[in-house]
């Protein structure tokens, strides 16, 4: 049976931290039980050298510090020196220590949530004195923080962001009937007004794009290969999505909203009056985007003004009717 890949890269981490001389390659083949069972597959070395070159360079992208020495023999021997691979001393005040204890419980309904409750542990077991948050006289915490996430893509796009994989999955426009096929090299997700949105290279567009994961359907493939596209430095994912939404207003927009409906509309409009038939008339603004938006709001949005994009909101709801 083959040894996991984390077992082995444990064990080889282990051999390179508690050496007090470098270790030859064969001293290493000799000491992990891995790298003898690939040597014994093959009768060769091949096998070997090529697992133990990249398991090298897996724990070198992990942060460890591996130093290639030179023996007198002329042999290459490798460690990894505890105090170049040791951290520093962890001190947090109190308002530090508050946050990370905050942070921890942002994550529970998503993969995050085993690895921030861990993190804190080991906080706790070096000594870090981390305090729960504030109780009410009931009992039950006063500060409960919550980042939905609902959306079956979220885990896969996730890794792929951090692995830096290019994807594939079928997105559905807001104006489309049906999804189309997308190929994207992940940057960045991030959440805003409880939706989740991803931004990153679209091959086939050759060109930037934002996508909201509640429009992803099916399942999130993962390529290989590597990003044909240069990973910015900044990605502005809330500018983006808020010129779609029309956040970056260049003037004001008149809309009839049903009774009861269209929440995130009435939260934003700079005046309302109630109209007869159990309609409300909202005045919110207005830019590049909004159409979109409306869109999704059916039948409990009508658009009064101005003339352009009560045209463009009727484009796109033909084109959904014809689709």
């Amino acid at each position: 049976m083959a040894i996991a890949k984390a077992e082995r890269l444990m064990n080889l981490a282990l051999c390179l931290l508690d050496t007090r001389r470098p270790l030859t390659k064969r001293e290493l083949r000799d000491s992990i039980e891995a790298y003898r069972l690939a040597g014994d597959e093959v009768g060769s070395d091949d096998a070997f050298n090529r697992m133990f070159e990249r398991d090298k360079d897996d724990l070198r992208e992990l942060g460890l510090v591996i130093e290639t020495v030179e023996n007198v023999d002329g042999d290459i021997g490798y460690l990894a020196r505890r105090d170049s691979n040791r951290l520093p001393p962890i001190t947090l005040d109190a308002e530090e220590a508050a946050a990370l204890s905050l942070a921890a419980k942002v994550w529970q309904q998503a993969r995050l949530a085993g690895a921030a409750s861990g993190a804190l542990q080991k906080l706790r077991a070096a000594g870090m004195p981390l305090a729960d948050d504030p109780y009410d006289s009931q009992g039950h915490s006063a500060l409960q923080p919550r980042i939905p996430v609902h959306e079956a893509a979220f885990e896969p796009l996730m890794l792929a962001c951090r692995d830096r994989r290019p994807v594939v999955f079928d997105y559905r426009k807001s104006s489309a009937a049906r999804p189309e096929r997308r190929q994207v090299e992940p940057w960045i997700l991030e959440c805003w007004r409880g939706h989740w949105y991803l931004a990153g290279w679209d091959r086939d567009r050759a060109a930037e794009r934002v996508f909201r994961l509640s429009r992803i359907t099916g399942r999130v493939r993962s390529r290989s290969g590597a990003y044909t596209a240069d990973v910015p430095d900044h990605v502005t994912v809330r500018e983006t999505v808020e010129s779609w939404a029309g956040e970056t207003a260049t003037g004001t927009a008149r809309i009839r909203v049903r009774a009861g409906h269209g929440y995130p509309l009435r939260a934003r409009a700079l005046a309302t009056r109630p109209l007869d038939g159990g309609w409300d008339e909202l005045e919110i603004p207005y830019g590049h985007g909004l159409d979109a938006w409306l869109v999704e709001f059916g039948p409990d949005v009508v658009v009064l003004a101005p003339a352009d994009l009560r045209a463009d909101v009727v484009d796109r709801l033909r084109a959904v009717a014809a689709a």
